[in-house]
């Protein structure tokens, strides 16, 4: 069942996001999708802040992978434009998520069978108004399912929305 929450503007869209890393552990994934503009990176950019990074988030739409240094290692990976699955694999993602950080993975829904079996998925969509985002978050498998009411109190200034 997805946790809905709505946001007005893309600095509340960066303070959900680091409500939501207050729950992030070691070896978390993150699989974010919506439309080009929907605010995924945004959503990155908050999280990195809830996790103590300092850098400067950008999306690593060319680079595909940056790498932030916070309470735990950043890898925010952006899988846009690889034009096959097998390009996803020669990334490491199982080597990131033995180095002890969490993993957010922009467009991830692309390669959901690359993904572990356990991750939230968080999907942004425009809502009435410009700077409005819709904000759905799924927890998948036995870790995220456990921290269900967790997420529910973190986002709690945003619930209800949809």
């Amino acid at each position: 069942m997805p946790i809905v929450a709505t946001t007005a503007s893309v600095e509340e869209t960066r303070l959900l996001g680091e409500a939501v890393a207050t729950l992030a552990g070691t070896g978390d994934v993150v699989v974010l999708a919506g439309d080009l503009g929907a605010g995924k990176t945004a959503f990155v950019q908050g999280f990195g802040r809830g996790l103590g990074v300092q850098e400067r988030i950008t999306s690593p739409t060319f680079t595909l992978v940056h790498v932030y240094d916070g309470r735990l290692a950043v890898h925010h990976l952006d899988v846009y434009r690889l034009e096959h699955l097998s390009e996803a694999s020669d990334l490491g993602l199982a080597e990131m998520l033995d180095d002890g950080g969490v993993v957010l993975i922009e467009w991830g829904d692309a390669i959901a069978r690359l993904l572990p079996r356990d991750h939230l998925d968080v999907r942004l969509t425009f809502g009435a108004d410009d700077d409005d985002r819709v904000i759905e978050l799924v927890p998948v498998g036995p870790h995220w399912a456990r921290r269900t009411d967790a997420l529910l109190a973190a986002l709690q200034p945003w619930a209800g929305g949809g």
